[in-house]
């Protein structure tokens, strides 16, 4: 062993590589859209129940965070790029399922649930394994960027894929949606194989066997802990997933139940959300994020996000909740973006799989439970309450009436409420507001140098290096990375 242990890939590949992949994501990502929408209608026709839809995302929700904290442990034991490709692979699967029952016409709403917990365990690789891929493709200061264009391919999906699946659904039907995305899939899938994602040196520490397994997923939530800022940062998350995730559960069935099932309205809806989606990735991904406190930027979205649900909940009419859904999706790329540019350049490359995981367990955590009792609220205690003449329907009938949807609607207002409260609390605690000051970075010299001091004390204990050797070469590199850096070249 010599000096040439490195904290990682010192060369990044740019924004090029990344943008190919982006391209597949973002056709991908029309295709799944597309479909969602379309089992989502079928879902309502066959049960009329919004407990079917949100059972639909939580058996998806669910694997994905039971799995989340060992999936990032093997993503860093793993190569990435392999990890991500069999992911996709076993998705597109899913949908060549459903294809086959659907035109063999088995399909039963159980299918739905059984293969989305399939696809779902899978997809527990997608986060950790995709932004630490991220991480080494792109330079520091495109962290932001990136994570603001991989939003916008959502945001894009969502405005062309609700309108076109409702047309398609009269034209082609579900089997004709199903085959598209299989096609879109094919494409994304491709693209992944060709590009070259970069793989970070593996860490000093990782574990090895299924006790290594055990040790290597619970690291990551000790390495949050130990860091009260980001933790404060994740539990923020933790709330906010909480509120967001059961009022954005809700908001399809409740279009749906107080505008008589019409698939237009929905639509419409969500392609207008997905246009505000799109214009806020558009100006993150042209500006880059490039804000010394990126968590003012992350809190002001989680307080419009609070206060569009409260008007979500109030307001009547498809104009004023596309809207409101314009404004809603509209900061969800400076939420996301800005998270993201914090959490790749404060944790090391090589740790980002464990870390990313645990982190993910944490926020999903909450969505999940938002997700379980969000149907069953809406359709056995709100929706009866405000019809009948109850506490709930003597209390804010006044406001939102006693017609279908006014339960939803009341979930929506306490969700508002409870997502607002959440970044006002936040911004009030000292070491989540300058996260950016006390945590360093992972490129910052003594983030380095620890790492550095793992790889060493490694080659010691495994003997390739002795005792001297390593001091030798720990106080090299520490002498090469105190050096003032040459000032550049106007």
């Amino acid at each position: 062993m010599n000096e040439s242990v490195k904290n990682g890939s010192d060369s990044k590949q740019g924004m090029g590589v990344f943008s190919l992949i982006w391209v597949g994501q973002l056709i991908s990502i029309l295709g799944t859209s597309m479909v969602r929408f379309g089992l989502m209608y079928w879902a309502w026709l066959e049960t009329g129940q919004a407990t079917a839809l949100a059972l639909m995302g939580f058996f998806s929700f669910a694997p994905q965070l039971l799995l989340q904290p060992f999936a990032g442990a093997l993503v860093d034991r793993w190569n990435r790029k392999i990890t991500i490709i069999i992911s996709d692979f076993i998705a597109g699967m899913g949908t060549i399922a459903i294809l086959f029952l659907y035109n063999g016409n088995m399909l039963e709403i159980w299918h739905l649930y059984i293969i989305a917990a399939i696809v779902g365990a899978f997809a527990s690789f997608q986060f950790p394994a995709f932004s630490a891929a991220v991480t080494m493709m792109v330079d520091k200061k495109q962290y932001s960027r990136a994570a603001s264009m991989l939003g916008l391919a959502g945001s894009v999906s969502e405005i062309f894929a609700a309108p076109i699946a409702a047309v398609l659904l009269v034209w082609i039907g579900l089997s004709g949606i199903l085959m598209i995305d299989i096609v879109t899939f094919s494409f994304a899938l491709t693209v992944l194989i060709v590009a070259k994602i970069p793989q970070p040196p593996k860490a000093a520490d990782i574990g090895k066997g299924m006790r290594g397994l055990w040790r290597d997923s619970m690291y990551g939530f000790k390495y949050i802990f130990k860091r009260k800022p980001l933790l404060g940062l994740q539990l923020t998350y933790f709330s906010s997933n909480f509120f967001g995730n059961m009022a954005f559960i809700l908001m399809a069935p409740m279009i749906l139940a107080i505008t008589s099932s019409d698939k237009v309205a929905l639509a419409n809806f969500m392609g207008d959300a997905g246009v505000g989606g799109v214009i806020g990735g558009i100006l993150l991904s042209a500006w880059g994020g490039s804000l010394d406190k990126k968590i003012l930027l992350i809190m002001g979205g989680i307080i419009i996000e609070g206060l569009v649900m409260i008007f979500f909940g109030i307001v009547l009419g498809v104009p004023l909740w596309a809207i409101i859904g314009f404004i809603l999706a509209f900061s969800g790329p400076f939420v996301w973006g800005s998270s993201q540019g914090i959490w790749q350049s404060k944790v090391e490359p090589n740790k980002q799989g464990r870390v990313f995981g645990a982190r993910g367990f944490i926020a999903m955590s909450a969505g999940a439970v938002g997700m379980v009792i969000a149907g069953p609220l809406a359709d056995r205690v709100f929706e009866p309450g405000m019809a009948g003449t109850g506490f709930l329907a003597r209390t804010f009938g006044w406001l939102l009436g006693n017609d279908i949807g006014s339960g939803m609607r009341l979930i929506m207002i306490i969700c508002g409420i409870g997502t607002l409260v959440t970044a006002i609390v936040a911004l009030l605690i000292p070491k989540i507001r300058n996260l950016e000051k006390i945590v360093p970075d992972a490129d910052h010299p003594s983030v380095v140098l620890e790492d550095y001091k793992e790889r060493l004390n490694a080659a010691y204990r495994k003997r390739k290096l002795t005792g001297e050797e390593c001091q030798a070469i720990y106080d090299r590199k520490k002498a090469a990375l105190m050096q003032p850096k040459p000032l550049e070249k106007e």
